[in-house]
């Protein structure tokens, strides 16, 4: 028997005594997932944004505009 295994049986007769099954809530486990995703985000932005500033684009001069020949006479 493992040590997790030993846990287990251990805290899941405690748990099954206040457990809710019509209330589901994410726990720990959601938090730690969700702030993990927050955090990759944040960082991918960051990353993002810092590669955005070292862009070195120059747009092409816009081509004159061609005279109307209706107007010229």
């Amino acid at each position: 028997m493992s040590a997790t295994h030993a846990a287990l049986v251990q805290f899941l007769p405690l748990a099954g005594d206040t457990f809710d099954k019509n209330k589901v809530t994410p726990g720990l486990l959601g938090f730690i997932v969700f702030a993990a995703l927050a955090l990759g985000v944040w960082g991918l932005m960051k990353s993002m944004s810092r590669h955005m500033g070292r862009v070195d684009f120059e747009e092409a001069p816009e081509p004159a505009p061609a005279a109307d020949p209706a107007t010229r006479a």
